[in-house]
This record gives structure tokens, C-alpha cells and sequence, in this order.
């Protein structure tokens, strides 16, 4: 039994978890739609995407953009989205959230200028 004490605290306790519970819930589903695509952005084509594309896509900076773009000259265009993952840098955690983000169609690689613009 709880004493006269205790139960204020007890009530305090519950109440903050219970508050706390819709907070968390929201700042999950802000996170998941902030990795997902919108109607209006097209995915990524890792096919035909510059540099400075691939850079938008979260985790995604410019090494890992550099080997994504060094994968696809030195073997041919991805031929599935999976293939992502033999880019070092670009694990199961990194692909999952790119996932909804990219696409693959066939077809050669745009070539890219001096200048990083295709």
C-alpha cells in the first residue's frame, strides 16, 4: 500500500508517461515522412543522377556520391536498387531509408562534364 507520500508521486509518474506517449508518436511520424518521398519529388535515378543529386538523398554526402557514381562507370548502370548496397559506405540501415528515395531504369549512365554537370 502506498502511503500518503508516495501516491502524489506515483500520479506524477503516470501522468508524464501518459502525456509523453503522444510526443513520441509524433516525432516518429515526422521522422518516417521526412524519409519518404513526397507526391511532387520524383525519385532518384541512380542511373542518370549528378553528384550533387545524390548529395540530397539523406546520408549521402560527396565520397559516397563519388563511389555511386564510380560503381556505375566501372560495372554498367544498377540494374536494381539493392545493388546500392555493394557501394562502401552504404549499409542496410543507410539503403532502407533510401529505398523510397531512388529508382533504376535501364539504360547507360548520363555522362557528366568537368564541371560535375551532365
Amino acid at each position: 500500500m502506498l502511503t500518503h507520500i508516495q501516491r502524489p508521486w506515483v500520479l506524477i509518474i503516470g501522468l508524464t508517461l501518459l502525456m509523453s506517449t503522444p510526443v513520441l508518436n509524433a516525432q516518429a511520424s515526422r521522422e518516417k515522412q521526412a524519409t519518404q518521398p513526397s507526391k511532387d519529388t520524383p525519385a532518384v535515378n541512380l542511373n542518370r543522377a549528378s553528384a550533387q543529386q545524390l548529395q540530397e538523398l539523406p546520408g549521402i554526402g560527396p565520397s559516397t556520391a563519388a563511389r555511386i557514381i564510380e560503381y556505375r562507370e566501372k560495372n554498367g548502370p544498377f540494374k536494381k536498387v539493392e545493388d546500392l548496397m555493394h557501394i562502401r559506405g552504404i549499409g542496410e540501415k543507410t539503403f532502407l531509408r533510401l529505398k523510397p528515395l531512388v529508382t533504376v531504369t535501364p539504360g547507360a549512365p548520363a555522362r557528366q562534364a568537368k564541371g560535375g554537370q551532365p
